[in-house]
């Protein structure tokens, strides 16, 4: 089973749509998208659980990724499939 796959976005963000891509080419199905843009308290939230300020801000189950770069950087590495097989 595939661990939950949970993203900070915010509306227009180049960014998300690419870390989106990247995961869908991978097998993930279903995303659960968190828009920090409409819910400041969510920003609140994902600044306190990564300490980054901008998105994406990415989750593969307990595994914080990071943004967008840092996904693409561990794909190339092969780990975010091992991320995603649990």
């Amino acid at each position: 089973m595939m661990p939950k796959v949970v993203m900070y976005v915010s509306g227009f963000c180049p960014y998300c749509t690419m870390a989106e891509k990247l995961l869908r080419t991978r097998g993930v199905e279903e995303i659960d998208k968190i828009r920090v843009d409409l819910d400041p308290e969510q920003r609140v939230e994902m600044i306190n659980k990564t300490g980054r300020r901008t998105v994406p801000q990415i989750f593969i189950g307990p595994t914080h990724v990071g943004g967008y770069d840092d996904l693409a950087q561990l794909d190339r590495q092969g780990e975010v499939t091992k991320l995603l097989a649990g």
